[in-house]
This record gives C-alpha cells, sequence and structure tokens, in this order.
C-alpha cells in the first residue's frame, strides 16, 4: 500500500470522485475506498479525516474536472443557444465513446442519493445549479438581447432541469441517438419560446 505521503488530496480525490461516481455515496464502504484509490485508511483519514470529508471534496474536484472544461462553451462570453446545443453534443458524445449506459452526473445522482439528508451536500448541489443557471441565462439572453429578465431566469431554470434529467436518462439508455434527438426537440422548443 502506498505511504499517504506518496499521494496529493486532489490526487486522491479524483481516485475517490471516479468511485463515488460510479457506486455512490452509501455503496462505498471505507474498504471500497481503499482498493479504489490505493491510499490507505490512514492516508484517507490524515488528508480528509474520513468518508464524508472525501466525499465533499470531490465536488470541487468534479467542477474543476469536468463541469469546467464542458461548460467553457457556454460559459465564454458571446456564447449562445448554438453554444449550449455544442455543450450537450459534446457530453452525449463523451457518455457515448465512455458506453451508455453511464454514471449520469455525479451531482445529480449526489443530489437524490445524499443531499436530502446532508445540508452540506445540498449547497453543494445548489451552487452546481446555479452555475448552470448563470451560464444557460447569458445563454439565453445573448440568443435574444430583448428577452425579459425574469423569463430568462424562469428558462434558465428549465433548462438546468431539463440538463439533470437528461444525464440521470443517460444512466438508463444505451441508445446516444435518443438524448440527441431529446436534446434537438427541447432547444427547438426553446428557440420558440424566445422569437
Amino acid at each position: 500500500m502506498p505511504r499517504p505521503t506518496s499521494f496529493t488530496a486532489n490526487q486522491l480525490a479524483d481516485r475517490a470522485l471516479q468511485h463515488f461516481w460510479v457506486n455512490g455515496y452509501h455503496a462505498s464502504s471505507m474498504d471500497d475506498l481503499v482498493r479504489a484509490t490505493g491510499v490507505s485508511r490512514h492516508g484517507i483519514y490524515t488528508l480528509f479525516g474520513g468518508k464524508r470529508a472525501l466525499f465533499l471534496a470531490c465536488f470541487e474536484q468534479y467542477q474543476q474536472t469536468v463541469v469546467t472544461p464542458a461548460f467553457d462553451v457556454v460559459e465564454t462570453p458571446g456564447a449562445d443557444l448554438i453554444s449550449v446545443s455544442a455543450y450537450f453534443g459534446q457530453q452525449i458524445a463523451r457518455g457515448e465513446a465512455q458506453g451508455l449506459p453511464g454514471p449520469g452526473c455525479f451531482v445529480a445522482n449526489s443530489a437524490t442519493e445524499v443531499a436530502p439528508e446532508d445540508t452540506d451536500v445540498m449547497a453543494q448541489v445548489h451552487h452546481h445549479n446555479d452555475r448552470l443557471r448563470r451560464g444557460f441565462k447569458g445563454a439565453l439572453q445573448q440568443s435574444a438581447p430583448n428577452l425579459d429578465r425574469d423569463k430568462a431566469i424562469e428558462l434558465a431554470e428549465v433548462m438546468v432541469i431539463f440538463t439533470t434529467g437528461l444525464w440521470t436518462m443517460s444512466r438508463s439508455v444505451s441508445d446516444a441517438d435518443l438524448l440527441r434527438r431529446a436534446v434537438r426537440n427541447f432547444l427547438s422548443l426553446l428557440t420558440e419560446s424566445i422569437k
């Protein structure tokens, strides 16, 4: 077993994220995490203090390594609904390449499994959804400059809900084209609603 000092907190969080993402929080024992990360119990406790703190650290790791690279196309200045379409397309292609059904969205999974009983996890879910909401609102306003601000906020919320549902659906379908059709239909309806 490697000594704990041979791993940084980020490396441990990255390995733990991959395990939690696929297996969930409650089904992951400390023994599972030791096997998945290659870090001893002592190393995990030294770096994070335990399973829950390690799990919470995975949210930041997820933002840095998954969300930021994927969502950058929407958060870039000047991003519009074409950018949103590109975001969905890239993520669906990624899931298809890795194999569907896939693990879905780590945050969406955690929202249903852990957040109802853990306020810190709920705060992480809200933080993630706020980020999506801001990005989508900006894209809507770029695509429809005259769109009422309150309407843009309302539609951005609908987009967050659609996104969560889409990635949740990716956990139970093997045909990526089903997801692509859902995106096309959703964006078509959205485009009509802001004309």
